[in-house]
């Protein structure tokens, strides 16, 4: 089909052709009358001639042709290059040339126009940039873009161009409600098609606009979203009358800008929505303990005060550190969502402040037990009384039998604590004191969960039977299930060691952790948060630029020298982005007053012990080097750390 659209003669050779055939005739007539020319062969000559010359003209008239004819096969191909403007000695051919040329910048232009609408990302400065080119494209004088607030019944000022081309923020002008607006906007608005229309000074003056245009025509176009609801409003200022083909080319560029200021305004709060979410699930967290309160926010702020500091950097390690707006966004999302894994940790895991609370603290089973065993003191003391025993000696010995109990008490309740390190000789004491024996004498399981009948394996013993005073029971021992296993597939290679049991509350298993409150499984737990962290981020269905999110996210626990969680990643393994985080973390966690363990340490307390871990490879040198002489350190404690915490710091001592 299409060869036979391309086929037949050039112009120039029909030109020729038709050229030699009116020689021809008028040769043939000329010899019919034999008496007005001298001969054949004259003749003949004469009409090579005319059939040369009519070959040379036709050539010069149709070349320009030729070459709009691959200018058009360039524009099929949507090439839209600049080419010398054609001319040609024909009126005709030259306008056709000059108005195809039009039409090829225009679509040039308009094209750009879409590429840019496609790609932008800024919003603020897609707008006055958008009605930059639609002034220009419309040939207007000037123009204002205005855009629908959330409620869609006013119309707020986005975009203002009063110097032809040269379009700027607009200023800050009131919104637009339906009654302050100009007749010919309220026309299009209320329609929601174009109008053209001239405004009074005194309108012009209401959308903020010299009154120089007063004797402009006010071109109106509607933007619609997908929906056909007013987005906002486009208004060009052109000289003279628009005329109705001029009208429809403004309307389907202000379509396709419509469209995509809308896909603009989605992606806006698409943004807005997601990044309230997960600041939703950072204070989630942060208000599921009291003790952790403030860490999910902190913390990603630390971390990003340290990675402005890097970007600021012009010598040295970080010289050529930098992090374009799709980074900062991934390090945004990876600091907020650090700890997103922690929504699984039991509270009474995370805020586990003495050694023997679960969901409550066990100590007072312990003292109840104490207080039965003071019971029997007392009640041994009457029986033998009675039985005739020397009242002086039972006193005594009753008196030292419960100063005893309270004194063991006493020291059960200090272990409970975990202030202190348990040494052998303490562990010692607390199995002796845990042989005590009291006789309980109701059944131990009525009034049971079905979990917790479950542990119960052993057949029951017969009533009153004697107990330890501390005991590690097998009902203490809970499994752990297949959904708590660490998968072993996981593309992540996660490397950490799993407790075979999920918990062990036995109570003299727990009174014997030798520093702090948490016992091999607890502390699991807590860590496991890291592994749930990676993998809750990882199932997201995040773009592409935002990959690196778990990756950062998941690292803060990392060491330098292999030996972090969950995947031992050592210095070669770990972004710049995770190396700022540990330092975070490590320093939030340090100086942070609201733990249930300890007191938050004071700044030179704190930057010792960092040093300490930077010399043994455990947090990055430079970026804690960087820490320090960009006074990162310095902000952070004048805004979260109490006066107390704020002593002088010499920062050579650290480095």
């Amino acid at each position: 089909m299409m060869d036979a659209k391309r086929g037949g003669a050039p112009l120039y050779l029909h030109i020729t052709l038709l050229a030699v055939g009116l020689v021809a005739a008028t040769g043939s007539v000329m010899l019919w009358f034999g008496d007005l020319v001298p001969g054949i062969w004259e003749f003949v000559v004469l009409l090579a001639v005319a059939a040369l010359v009519a070959l040379l003209m036709a050539r010069r008239i149709t070349a320009p042709l030729t070459r709009l004819a691959r200018e058009a096969e360039a524009v099929r191909r949507f090439d839209f290059t600049d080419h010398p403007l054609i001319h040609s000695a024909v009126r005709e051919i030259g306008e056709l040339a000059y108005g195809f040329d039009l039409m090829r910048d225009a679509m040039r232009r308009f094209l750009r126009i879409n590429r840019r609408l496609a790609i932008e990302t800024d919003f603020d400065a897609l707008r006055p940039w958008l009605l930059d080119k639609l002034v220009d494209i419309a040939g207007a004088c000037g123009g204002l873009l205005y855009l629908a607030d959330a409620s869609g019944e006013e119309l707020r000022a986005a975009a203002l161009d009063v110097e032809g081309g040269k379009a700027k923020p607009a200023p800050d002008l009131p919104p637009l409600d339906p009654k302050a607006m100009p007749e010919a906007m309220a026309r299009a608005r209320a329609y929601l098609q174009r109008v053209s229309s001239h405004l009074s000074t005194q309108e012009l003056a209401t959308l903020g606009v010299d009154s120089r245009f007063s004797n402009a025509t006010a071109l109106v176009v509607p933007l619609l979203d997908r929906r056909e609801s007013l987005l906002g409003m486009l208004v060009l200022f052109k000289d003279g009358e628009v005329d109705a083909t001029s009208a429809s080319f403004i309307e389907a560029l202000a379509a396709s800008a419509a469209t995509a200021l809308e896909t603009q305004e989605l992606l806006r709060a698409q943004k807005a929505m997601v990044d309230a979410t997960i600041r939703m699930v950072a204070d989630a967290i942060d208000a599921k303990s009291p003790y952790t309160g403030g860490h999910c926010t902190r913390v990603p702020e630390l971390t990003f005060m340290l990675a402005r500091a890097a970007c600021d950097k012009t010598d040295g390690p970080f010289a050529n550190y930098t992090l374009d707006e799709e980074q900062w966004e991934a390090l945004y999302i990876a600091g907020w969502l650090h700890d997103c894994g922690k929504v699984t940790t039991p509270e009474y895991v995370v805020d586990k402040a003495t050694k023997l609370e679960t969901v409550n603290n066990r100590i007072h089973e312990i003292r109840t037990r104490f207080e039965v065993l003071k019971r029997d003191a007392q009640i041994d003391y009457w029986r033998e009384l009675a039985q005739g025993g020397d009242e002086a000696a039972l006193r005594l010995q009753r008196d030292a039998r419960l100063q005893a109990l309270d004194q063991d008490f006493a020291f059960v309740a200090d272990c409970n604590v975990g202030s202190e390190f348990m040494s052998d000789q303490k562990m010692e004491r607390l199995r002796e004191i845990a042989k005590y024996a009291w006789l309980r004498t109701l059944d131990d399981r009525v009034g049971l969960s079905r979990d917790e009948l479950s542990r119960y394996t052993e057949p029951p013993l017969p009533l009153p039977v004697q107990e330890f005073l501390l005991a590690d029971k097998p009902e203490h021992r809970i499994a752990r299930p297949v959904s708590e296993q660490m998968p072993e597939s996981s593309r992540w290679g996660f490397a950490m060691s799993v407790p075979e049991l999920l918990y062990n509350h036995g109570e003299l298993h727990n009174l014997s952790i030798r520093r702090g409150t948490l016992t091999e499984e607890e502390r699991y737990k807590i860590n496991q948060h890291i592994v749930l962290t990676i993998t809750m981020l990882d199932a997201l269905p995040l773009p592409r630029h935002l990959r690196a999110v778990p990756e950062i996210a998941g690292g803060h626990h990392e060491k330098l020298d292999g030996t972090g969680y969950p995947r031992r990643l050592n210095a070669g393994q770990l972004c710049p982005e995770a190396r700022m985080m540990a330092i975070a973390d490590i320093f939030e966690a340090l100086t942070a007053a609201d733990r249930p363990y300890k007191s938050g340490k004071t700044l030179p307390e704190a930057l010792s012990i960092m040093a300490k871990m930077c010399r043994e490879q455990h947090l990055d040198p430079d970026l804690f080097a960087l820490f320090l002489r960009s006074g990162v350190y310095r902000e952070y404690a004048e805004k979260y750390l109490s006066a107390e915490q704020l002593a002088a710091v010499r920062i050579e001592e650290y480095l």
